[in-house]
């Protein structure tokens, strides 16, 4: 549904606009794919390919937009520039790019495969990072262009137990500030989502469904993306969804890093 107070990209610009969503299938991303759906015409891609073309068709249903399947697997390294070209195959060009996809694994470095975390970093930062890249020169030539980068609460601490994913989303919430910073008076603007625990399959990949953490409640999916919506429209830099998210990420801010990294071990560990 359109959020309430905004003017649709239609109406504003007597067009509608197109956007890009990785990770569409699940989640966050399958959210800002609904939310996003009444305003601009949709590229949505992820592994799962049926998934996606049941969003796209009960989307084109719903709303009457145009919906663009384009699976992609974003831990092989060809995929954004694979994705690109069928953008522009397609005749298409993106002007909003959501990076939401994204996950995590959890245990001691020592003992998680490196396999694992080298597509963790693949996924979450190198993919994110290359369709930014791309994505890029055609919003500055148009003048006008948003990138939502979906990052994590996780990114402003370090994470014992789960050190690589912390570490990746500590990258997102950097890269997006400073090319946000970069990029002021060419009508390109980049967000950073940060939210905490939320309701989504990632607990359950990660293998984190006992851990304090998100023993302690989660937000709905839902929220967290008409969050990133919003802030996004805004050109805001960082949303922090939720009221004791944002809290807690300023209390960080004030307490000793040695005391930061215990606690953070603490809710990363199984109850």
């Amino acid at each position: 549904m359109a959020l309430p107070g905004y003017v649709s990209t239609k109406a504003a610009k007597n067009e509608r606009q197109t956007a890009l969503i990785t990770g569409a299938s699940s989640g966050i991303g399958y959210d800002l794919a609904q939310i996003m759906a009444p305003d601009f015409d949709l590229i949505v891609t992820a592994r799962n390919q049926k998934k996606l073309e049941q969003l796209a068709q009960e989307l084109e249903g719903r709303h009457g937009n145009h919906v663009h399947v384009i699976p992609a697997d974003l831990a092989r390294a060809e995929a954004p520039a694979d994705i690109f070209g069928e953008v522009h195959r397609r005749g298409l060009h993106v002007d909003a790019l959501i990076n939401n996809a994204g996950f995590g694994s959890h245990g001691e470095f020592r003992s998680i495969p490196l396999e694992d975390e080298l597509q963790m970093i693949q996924v979450n930062v190198t993919a994110l990072t290359h369709l930014a890249k791309l994505a890029l020169p055609g919003m500055i030539e148009r003048k006008r262009g948003r990138i939502l980068n979906v990052a994590s609460t996780a990114g402003f601490q370090p994470g014992p137990l789960m050190a690589v994913y912390y570490a990746t989303k500590a990258y997102v919430i950097s890269f997006s500030e400073a090319i946000d910073s970069e990029l002021k008076g060419t009508g390109v603007t980049v967000s950073c989502l940060c939210p905490g625990p939320t309701a989504t399959e990632f607990a359950a990949r990660a293998a984190m469904e006992k851990s304090r953490l998100f023993l302690l409640g989660r937000m709905r999916s839902q929220d967290v993306a008409r969050a990133g919506y919003k802030g996004m429209l805004r050109g805001k830099r960082l949303v922090i969804p939720g009221i004791k998210n944002k809290v807690i990420m300023e209390s960080v801010r004030f307490t000793p890093r040695k005391l930061v990294t215990a606690i953070s071990r603490n809710l990363n560990a199984s109850s």
